[in-house]
């Protein structure tokens, strides 16, 4: 895999990780403290502008047919909530609480185990 897919399939990763992590949601997109500047809005433009290639185009991007199965579930899920409970809520800190969004993080959960990937240690 070239140097280019290896980042753009990283920061997809890198993405999910922060959808996997409440503590991380309520640091950095509700108190909006660092170091990391980021917010919902964001994490969700990142991940279906990247996503959605690794998705389609997973044979380029070395993916398992499980790892693609388990990264397609995720997005449909995310995009569904994205479409409904996000729109209805609207803040992070009117949904993050929700089971909706539990069952979001348990898949990014899940997505992140597919792939082995490894939480990055925040300074």
């Amino acid at each position: 895999m070239d140097i280019d897919r290896k980042q753009i399939l990283t920061s997809v990763l890198e993405t999910i990780e922060g959808i996997s992590d409440k503590e991380y949601q309520k640091r950095v997109w509700i108190r909006g403290e660092g170091p990391e500047v980021d917010d919902f809005d964001e994490t969700t433009c990142n991940f279906f502008q990247d996503g959605n290639g690794v998705i389609q185009n997973y044979k380029d991007f070395g993916l398992t047919d499980k790892q693609h199965q388990m990264l397609a579930k995720f997005r449909d899920e995310f995009d569904a909530f994205c479409s409904g409970p996000a729109l209805k809520h609207y803040l992070p800190e009117n949904f993050i609480d929700t089971p909706e969004w539990e069952r979001i993080m348990s898949l990014a959960k899940e997505v992140l185990k597919a792939f082995d990937y490894k939480k990055t240690e925040y300074a």
